[in-house]
């Protein structure tokens, strides 16, 4: 599972069961990055994903979309909800890992 394997590695896990549990979940967590299936139950995910990134405080908060659907349509309609990248299914673990790391790296610090 991947939460399993994303906690061995370090990450700190908070999961959801539906759409609309990821988008309370991200209210009441704040986390840094949020995996989201597409294929979420209730809310699907690309919904949520829009919902997220309509709030103030949770618009920046870097959304990877996950699905099992890998044609370049997909891609775009996971990039029009917000998504700021995509993963495709079977998860290559390596390769969302690097992903992961590319959005929670920190930016550049600006001096004044």
């Amino acid at each position: 599972m991947l939460s399993r394997r994303l906690e061995f590695r370090g990450y700190l896990v908070v999961t959801a069961t539906d759409g609309r549990e990821a988008v309370d979940r991200a209210r009441t967590e704040a986390p840094c990055l949020i995996l989201m299936d597409v294929t979420l139950p209730v809310l699907d995910g690309l919904a949520a994903t829009r919902e997220l990134k309509s709030v103030p405080e949770l618009r920046d908060i870097p959304v990877i979309a996950l699905t099992a659907h890998a044609g370049p349509e997909d891609r775009d309609r996971a990039r029009e909800a917000g998504c700021d990248d995509y993963d495709t299914k079977p998860i290559e673990f390596d390769r969302l890992e690097r992903k992961m790391e590319k959005l929670l790296r920190p930016t550049a610090v600006r001096t004044v």
